[in-house]
């Protein structure tokens, strides 16, 4: 007797995943789990999409992003299910809504206002009551949660340029080991960040020492991308040890002309002294604070928001500053608090990242920036087209893979980032012959071309180029390795 399916996906070439070879065949899904695969020709659905040879893949997972709050202020989610994100990794580096177990400072301390620049989203006092909101307001993506070492140390220090005391500690380490035993997956860092660099090393041990107990991860902004990276990426490895977590490199990358070509070093010599993670962007440039020190090692900034003078954004800060007659320091402190877009990375570098086996892949997309970084809408169909079809860096399954099976591998997502029978069916539907992001730096909010359907826990949240409205997004917990 023919099967009937919720919904039957005909005629489809399958990536599933894992890395290997794509084959032809059908995708049967009953509520939300893959029911069926292969030859499903006398099967029929309640509802059928002829993919006529066009590419099924799982849904593609976003390693670094700061949809903390989007999740709840955007649920529709639109920069991520346009180029087939199904899940998103939030609270990363060392920036999360929660928990603030006080009233968040005015104003809201950098970096904490890439999340907020007004303070009313930091509302959670735990992290499971900034859980429990996901949950009872679903957003269309599903969505695992970090919680921020910056985050805790704005709740719970009453100065941020020293490290914590003792009892400070204790207490962090407390509202990790709540937010760990809430749903979080892990603890990310932004030691880059001024709100963070006086924290040593041992602070950060003592607050993560949870991590090795629940099997939780740690990511990480390091300290230094530039010219102390060696130093920076020892540190990681260290804590990484003393706290028994697996390592998370957020956004690796080198800055700065005088770094240029070092990635031969980090990732062919020091990658390999301990099992690591990491995520990459496919971009030369990298999106933040606005901040004299980084415009000063920038071969070109654009600002993507400034809450003083609005209506800079979107502009080359050497214009701006023209147009005041002012030097670039005095026009940043005009414009501050602001974002910016940095451009001071080498394309060499990161191709071979890119390239790098265990790189995944991560928008680290700023979803609030008035002038967004155009890797919030383009990144994950710019691995696709540019950097796959068009340049050949690698073959379409092994693009997939590290969108896929590596990020959910990594992160302990069970059954998520593959395509097989009594896996969850988040599923992105796409034509790799036209797949490719249209966001640019001067049109930053662009969907991607290319991507057909996007398909989140058995339900379509993406298709015919806009969102159907859906919601079926779920808070994600973790199964250590």
């Amino acid at each position: 007797m023919p099967e009937i399916f919720d919904l039957l996906i005909r005629h489809a070439t399958i990536i599933d995943g894992t890395g290997d070879p794509r084959r032809s065949g059908d995708i049967g899904i009953r509520g939300d789990r893959i029911a069926a695969m292969g030859d499903l020709s006398r099967s029929t659905g309640r509802q059928e999409i002829d993919l006529a040879g066009r590419v099924a893949a799982p849904g593609f997972i976003d390693a670094h992003t700061h949809d903390d709050r989007a999740l709840l202020s955007t649920p529709d989610m639109t920069p991520k299910i346009s180029q087939g994100v199904t899940t998103v990794i939030t609270g990363n580096c060392g920036i999360s809504l929660a928990p603030m177990p006080r009233a968040v400072p005015q104003p809201v301390t950098p970096p904490l206002n890439l999340l907020d620049d007004e303070g009313s989203w930091f509302r959670f006092e735990h992290f499971s009551d900034y859980v429990d909101a996901l949950r009872e307001q679903p957003a269309a993506t599903n969505c695992a949660l970090l919680v921020g070492h910056t985050t805790l140390r704005v709740g719970t220090m009453d100065a941020l340029d020293r490290t914590a005391t003792e009892s400070e500690r204790a207490r962090m380490r407390e509202l990790v080991d709540a937010a760990l035993r809430s749903g979080a997956i892990g603890v990310s860092t932004g030691l880059f960040y001024e709100t963070a660099v006086a924290a040593t090393t041992e602070e950060v041990i003592e607050i993560c020492r949870p991590l090795g107990s629940h099997g939780g991860i740690y990511c990480t902004h390091m300290r230094d991308e530039a010219d102390r990276i060696i130093d920076s990426l020892e540190e990681t490895f260290r804590i990484g040890r003393e706290t028994n977590a697996p390592v998370v490199i957020s956004h690796h990358k080198l800055v700065g002309q005088a770094n240029y070509g070092r990635s031969k070093e980090t990732i062919e010599q020091r990658m390999g002294e301990q099992r690591i993670c990491l995520d990459c962007y496919p971009y030369t440039a990298g999106s933040t604070i606005l901040s004299a020190d980084r415009a000063a090692t920038s071969s070109r900034v654009l600002v993507s928001w400034s809450k003083s003078l609005p209506q800079y954004a979107g502009r080359d800060l050497s214009e701006i500053a023209q147009e005041m007659g002012v030097s670039e320091t005095q026009a940043i402190d005009r414009l501050n608090p602001a974002g910016a877009i940095y451009f001071r990375m080498d394309e060499e570098d990161v191709q071979r990242i890119l390239q790098f086996g265990p790189t995944m892949i991560g928008s680290d997309g700023l979803p609030h920036d008035t002038s967004p970084h155009p890797r919030l809408w383009g990144a994950f169909a710019r691995v696709l087209g540019h950097y796959g079809r068009f340049l050949g860096l690698f073959p379409l399954e092994t693009a997939i893979y590290k969108m896929t099976g590596l990020t959910a591998q990594n992160f302990g997502l069970r059954d998520r980032g593959v395509l097989r029978v009594g896996a969850y069916a988040d599923l992105t539907l796409f034509d790799p012959d036209t797949v490719e992001a249209t966001a640019t730096y001067d049109n930053p909010i662009a969907a991607a071309q290319g991507i057909d359907t996007v398909i989140v826990n058995g339900q379509i949240v993406w298709k015919d180029s806009q969102s159907t409205g859906a919601r079926p997004g779920r808070v994600l917990t973790h199964t250590p390795a």
